[in-house]
């Protein structure tokens, strides 16, 4: 499994809607985030390594509701500090 972020920008006052449809309707939704700057969501995905990002994008979190806008950052590796 790899994980990618999902910035998502949605119609003024639907952040919280569009995260719960998110997290009701999209298995690979690990954690979402409200973040403020240009984007409202940080959504974080876990995909399997044979499954194509940008349709995954396209066809799932695009579908959402009220989404505007999204930048997807695909990650390469993890850096975990000492517990």
């Amino acid at each position: 499994m790899r994980p990618i972020f999902i910035m998502v920008k949605c119609e003024l006052g639907h952040a919280y809607d569009t995260a719960e449809h998110a997290v009701d309707e999209i298995e690979e939704v690990s954690e979402i985030y409200s973040i403020s700057g240009q984007f409202d969501l940080m959504v974080k995905c876990y995909l399997p390594e044979d499954v194509d990002v940008g349709r995954f994008v396209n066809s799932r979190i695009h579908a959402l509701p009220h989404i505007k806008d999204t930048m997807t950052l695909i990650t390469f590796n993890a850096f975990a500090g000492k517990s």
